[in-house]
């Protein structure tokens, strides 16, 4: 099926909350559809590792008793909710993409899944991932193409959005694992500020973020909401700020073009779809500032423009404990990529890793010094449209199999928040457009983004 953003139908749950407080309809016969549409299109989607059927019922009708009673937990009790296969459930295992982990059993939920129990959400199943969290792709293929990748890590959780199987679903990214497959895959997603949301056992990353995909910014925004509340951000983070709804919305003022390393490499027909979306925010009042306007924009512009370089050397240094302890217990079993990222991080020294740490900080300094230019920044999701599943670009010495993530490492580097919107179709597929704001502005930034969704019609090329 071609993407067609008029006809396009998310699954979305806020809206049937008052149907399930007035009885019209319930959490469980709501599980149902969504059961019924991942009956329909996981058999080319594959989206999904494993679902738990029996426990999603239950716990489905256990929230259908707490809305018959008035006594509903949260504002996402009842909401079925895909889990991506990096995080730990109880009750389900935890391969995280390798067939060296098939079938692992943690007997123990991640702080983002208890936190989504606590709220009363149903925790439907785990959604594929690449290899350990990085390039080697999965089974699943794009919703609206199945001869194009879903992006990736996060592959099933935009997947089954994109194919409006449920309502939201979790992901994480330490380079470009949210933003990008929830483009590719007409996903309303959020990466939010560094230690927003806790990570749980994926602590282990200096810049890995638990993030929300979604077919509505409402569903979005209350599943990370929920979730911080009830665990807090990292240790040592003050967590999520706003209000269980986002925030209104808000016409920005001045909006950043953030080109990254990503303009260079977008194609025309991209880019032209872009450029007719800063016209229709121009056209409302928005002034849009680029990197020419200001030397403090040059100057941020320069300092992210090695980002994938950084996040590949942060990224597999960091992660280099964890593949020679694979390797000593496996022997082999590891894609020739996860190898190259090894092989990578083993040249690297303790003071090649200060350094890389210390272009990061100063990256975040020059993110800081243009807060006062402009409510907030603006960019492509992705280069393009999703690639063709034997897609093999490669950047820095790293193949991405899934998509080149040039304007999504920026992002994760910086540690700010970043939005996407289902704004442009091109070529049939779904191209996502990324409002981004300053540290703990996540809450104003849905403000910006319920006002572009509104004002802004979704660009065809």
């Amino acid at each position: 099926m071609s993407y067609d953003p008029a006809s396009f139908n998310p699954c979305t749950f806020h809206d049937a909350v008052p149907r399930f407080i007035d009885g019209s309809d319930t959490p469980r016969a709501f599980l149902e559809r969504c059961l019924e549409v991942i009956a329909a299109r996981e058999p080319v989607v594959q989206a999904w590792v494993t679902i738990n059927e029996a426990g999603a019922r239950a716990a489905a009708d256990a929230a259908t008793a707490r809305y018959k009673a008035g006594r509903p937990l949260s504002a996402i009790d009842g909401m079925p909710i895909g889990i991506k296969d990096m995080l730990q459930t109880k009750d389900m295992p935890t391969e995280q993409g390798t067939p060296l982990l098939k079938g692992t059993e943690t007997k123990a939920d991640s702080a983002s899944v208890l936190a989504l129990r606590q709220a009363g959400a149903v925790i439907l199943g785990k959604t594929v991932t690449t290899e350990l969290g990085m390039s080697h792709p999965g089974p699943t293929t794009n919703p609206f193409n199945a001869d194009h990748t879903p992006g990736g890590s996060s592959s099933g959780s935009a997947a089954a959005i994109g194919a409006a199987m449920v309502p939201a679903a979790l992901g994480t990214q330490v380079v470009g694992s949210i933003i990008r497959p929830a483009g590719f895959c007409a996903n309303t997603a959020i990466k939010p500020t560094f230690g927003a949301i806790h990570r749980g056992e994926r602590l282990a990353f200096s810049q890995s973020h638990i993030g929300v995909h979604a077919g509505c910014l409402e569903d979005m925004w209350a599943v990370a909401f929920e979730m911080s509340q009830r665990s807090g951000g990292d240790p040592g983070h003050p967590g999520l700020y706003g209000e269980v709804t986002p925030h209104r919305a808000t016409q920005p003022r001045r909006l950043i073009v953030m080109e990254a390393e990503g303009w260079a490499q977008t194609d025309s027909q991209t880019m032209g779809a872009f450029e007719r979306v800063l016209g229709q925010l121009k056209d409302a009042g928005v002034t849009i500032l680029r990197r020419g306007d200001n030397p403090l924009i040059e100057r941020f512009e320069q300092a992210i423009g090695d980002s994938l370089a950084l996040c590949r050397d942060i990224c597999g240094y960091e992660l280099r404990w964890t593949l020679e302890n694979l390797i000593d217990r496996y022997g082999s079993g590891l894609s020739d990529s996860m190898m190259s990222r090894l092989d990578l991080a083993q040249s690297m020294s303790i003071d090649d890793y200060r350094v890389v740490l210390l272009r990061r900080e100063e990256a975040r300094r020059a993110l800081a010094a243009i807060g006062g230019l402009a409510d907030g920044l603006i960019s492509l999701s992705s280069v393009g449209p999703a690639p063709l599943m034997e897609n093999k670009a490669k950047d820095s010495g790293v193949t991405h199999t899934t998509g080149l993530p040039a304007f999504n490492a920026a992002t994760s580097l910086l540690g700010c928040p970043a939005i996407t919107l289902p704004l442009m179709a091109v070529g049939g597929l779904p191209v996502g457009v990324q409002v981004i704001g300053q540290a703990h502005t996540d809450a104003a930034l849905t403000g910006i983004a319920a006002w572009l969704r509104a004002h802004v019609a979704p660009v065809v090329a």
